[in-house]
């Protein structure tokens, strides 16, 4: 028996890894996070799998329907919405399994800050910008941040910020990042991205919470950095003409001139 943590995308039923589906139809029991994941995935499961919404269950509730299908030598898919490396609660569910001697294995997924820039037909890395994206929140009732993870401390980098779970606390993102990036920073929340009711709200910092009034209350990412004005860059050299690379070596003597797929 195996317990299958799959990554169930952003919303979308069709941005669902391949894997991911045909472990859901493998599985005859399926644990899902109902308040965030679409029911349209639900449709991969098998006729007369136990599919249970742990929307309102805690933590000892999901190991014990987790310890049951154990227990019947019933394989589990568990799904958690966007990617699992990031606010997905696998953690601690995976330390319980293991104290219960359980396998299991752990299936990425497409995450939310990937949907929203797709939404927004953004690169959030492009050159003399920015060429990192962090990703963080802001402090919650489910998770505190620890001293050094502030809004402040990462927007002095001045790279791209996908601020996740934080949409409630949008008057204080505008405080911490309106020294680092300036007023005029370019911002865009994404609300629900990939969904049906997908809804972008573009603006500055000095006025993306008059845009977004009251409207918004959960589920919107909130991404911040001027790489989202997608002007002012420069050009990667990676497509220049006189880039010397493996599979476009300039002259004879390039490392890369008798090289072919395959070698080491």
């Amino acid at each position: 028996m195996t317990v299958h943590f799959i990554g169930a995308g952003p919303g979308a039923p069709d941005l669902l890894t391949l894997r991911g589906r045909d472990l859901i139809a493998a599985c005859p029991v399926c644990l899902y996070a109902g308040s965030i994941v679409p029911e349209a995935v639900l449709a991969y499961c098998p006729p007369g799998a136990r599919i249970v919404n742990t929307a309102p269950l805690d933590l000892k509730a999901i190991i014990a329907e987790i310890a049951r299908a154990h227990g019947a030598g019933q394989d589990v898919a568990r799904l958690h919405s966007g990617d699992l490396s990031v606010w997905s609660a696998m953690g601690e569910q995976i330390r319980r399994i293991e104290a219960l001697g359980i396998a299991y294995t752990v299936t990425p997924g497409v995450p939310a800050f990937a949907a929203a820039a797709a939404a927004l037909g953004a690169e959030l890395t492009l050159p003399g910008i920015a060429q990192s994206v962090v990703l963080t929140r802001t402090p919650g009732r489910a998770s505190a941040m620890p001293p050094g993870e502030t809004l402040a401390a990462f927007g002095a980098t001045g790279a791209t910020l996908a601020i996740h779970l934080s949409i409630q606390n949008l008057d204080q993102v505008v405080a911490d990042l309106m020294p680092p990036y300036g007023a005029d920073c370019p911002v865009a929340v994404v609300y629900r991205a990939s969904w049906p009711d997908q809804r972008i709200v573009r603006a500055t910092l000095s006025t993306i919470a008059a845009r977004i009034g009251a409207g918004m209350s959960r589920t919107a990412l909130i991404l911040v950095g001027p790489a989202l004005a997608g002007e002012g860059f420069g050009e990667s050299r990676l497509y220049a003409a006189d880039y010397d690379r493996r599979y476009r070596p300039q002259s004879a003597a390039s490392p890369w001139a008798h090289w072919t797929p395959g070698d080491e």
